[in-house]
């Protein structure tokens, strides 16, 4: 709507504007400060030009009024479009402010986590925020492949396979173990020696010969779990790429760096000029006893992405991995790619309370708090949903039982709420949006008139939420638009009432929004509370 109202106002006055939404919308649905940019050009006074320019707009049926407030032109849109927008809209139904055709293919890779052990809630933020940007972007046209790129090669695996051991030691053959400080330990450990147990043997722990072996079972038993657990809460990937399997390209991976003349050796390694794309200082890639580095699987896996010839490479990895942006981006220009192309965005880690006391961590998988945990006390959608409130490069902190409370204090409850009250309006009335599609809005009230107007910005809210990487907005929008519902539900009279369709047109358009918008965040609205 807003793009569309944008172009209709350029085409009338014949010039590029800023076009927005005030504040206190008595003023208008929109405004421009045109006539200030126009008075630089013109030499006159912007109140001037601004009420010369109102009087162009007179019959365009689109505005109800277009008046000239203090160098501002102010647009009021009329009940005639309103209501050509809600039946549109109504017919679309569930897709309601979809897009389509956008010529940009997107590479999204997020959560990406090491196969060592379950999931986290430091990892459920990056894997909810990448599978939102993921499902927002595809409803509004965008072709967008997720990946999940596993890092199963370097000490990470080696140290599981020895975790592995120790966990038969202490599980399988009932010995006392003491775990170094780095190895990984938890439950899952003693279910993974299990299954090893029913595949091998018992007697595959007495031979060390079998570590890389046992490494590997391990990785694969974990990312069943990892991807279980992300299933539970809605996010699904298309593909997965292996670290380990990527370690064959290094080679011609290397010819590509030396012959754009970004490697040098030193000390017996070989350093990687990132320093001339703005690193601190240039980084080793082959260490003194020639295994390639961490930042060397990452070179390859970003040549590998951009030899698949994408739009747009857009990363989600943790906060603390922000030192390592200027690295991979120097790397990627080495390559001879434009770095550009490649977006990395950061997710902050959580706070996690219940009952105003930090939460206790899980015994199952070491000292941390499992994800799976948190989306089985509170369920999957409060868990994508407060996840959505805050941007995702800020520190958020929650607490779990807010979530549970059935009242305003619960986010989730409060959307919900408002939609399952529409529809409770819907079946105290005994009609269907049906029942009611071709009533026209004239005699709903200005009240009704706001709600519906914020009703129809889905399309504009998805729209900037998607280009900013910003999630938040939806959610700030869905939370906003229920805190008009129960106001206007609380101060006016709906069943009964003389206009009492009219009003139920209105709302239908409301339930569209609520729905479609938690639809996109993975969530779906509840029609009965």
């Amino acid at each position: 709507m807003h793009l569309e109202i944008k172009s209709l106002i350029e085409k009338i006055i014949q010039k590029d504007i800023i076009l927005e939404k005030p504040k206190d919308i008595s003023f208008g649905h929109y405004a421009t400060p045109a006539a200030f940019a126009l008075a630089k050009e013109e030499k006159k006074n912007p109140m001037v030009i601004a009420e010369e320019l109102a009087l162009r707009f007179q019959g365009i049926d689109i505005f109800e009024s277009v008046t000239a407030v203090k160098g501002f032109l102010n647009f009021k849109l009329s009940n005639k479009y309103l209501l050509e927008n809600i039946n549109k809209s109504l017919k679309l139904d569930l897709d309601f402010a979809k897009g389509e055709g956008r010529n940009e293919k997107i590479l999204l890779e997020f959560v990406s986590a090491n196969p060592t052990g379950p999931l986290h809630i430091g990892h459920a933020r990056g894997a909810i925020f990448g599978d939102t940007l993921l499902k927002v972007g595809r409803y509004l046209g965008y072709d967008i492949t997720a990946e999940y790129y596993i890092n199963d090669a370097g000490t990470q695996m080696e140290m599981l396979a020895t975790s592995l051991y120790l966990a038969a030691e202490e599980h399988i053959y009932k010995e006392d173990v003491e775990y170094p400080e780095q190895f990984y330990r938890g439950e899952y450990l003693f279910d993974i020696a299990d299954k090893c147990v029913e595949k091998y043997g018992k007697d595959i722990f007495k031979d060390e010969t079998k570590q890389q072996e046992l490494a590997l079972f391990a990785k694969d038993e974990v990312m069943k779990i990892i991807i279980s657990d992300l299933a539970d809460l809605g996010v699904v990937f298309d593909t997965f790429v292996g670290e380990k399997t990527l370690y064959k390209d290094w080679e011609e991976t290397k010819k590509t760096l030396l012959i754009n003349n970004s490697l040098y050796d030193k000390e017996g390694k070989t350093f990687l000029r990132s320093t001339m794309y703005g690193d601190d200082s240039d980084r080793v890639v082959i260490r003194e006893n020639g295994i390639p580095t961490y930042l060397a699987g990452d070179i390859i896996y970003h040549k590998n992405k951009f030899d698949r010839n994408f739009d747009r490479y857009i990363n989600i990895w943790g906060a603390d991995h922000h030192g390592y942006i200027t690295r991979v981006k120097a790397a990627v220009e080495f390559i001879g790619h434009d770095s550009s192309k490649l977006e990395i965005l950061l997710s902050q880690m959580v706070a996690l309370l219940k009952g105003g006391e930090p939460y206790k961590m899980s015994k199952r998988a070491g000292n941390v708090i499992l994800m799976s945990d948190i989306t089985n006390e509170i369920g999957a959608d409060a868990l994508r949903f407060i996840f959505l409130t805050k941007k995702s490069d800020t520190h958020l902190e929650f607490d779990i039982d807010t979530l549970k409370n059935q009242d305003s204090s619960n986010p989730v409850f409060y959307i919900n709420y408002a939609h399952a009250r529409i529809n409770q309006l819907f079946k105290k009335a005994n009609l269907t949006v049906n029942d009611v599609s071709n009533e026209d809005i004239s005699s709903v009230n200005q009240d009704g008139k706001d709600l519906i107007f914020q009703a129809l910005l889905l399309s504009d809210v998805l729209e900037d939420a998607f280009s900013k990487r910003d999630i938040q907005k939806i959610t700030d929008y869905l939370h906003g638009l229920s805190a008009m519902i129960h106001k206007f539900y609380n101060e006016h009279r709906i069943i009964g009432d003389s206009v009492e369709k009219q009003y139920l047109k209105a709302l239908s358009i409301v339930g569209l929004s609520l729905r479609v918008g938690l639809k996109v965040l993975g969530i779906t609205a509840k029609e009965v509370m």
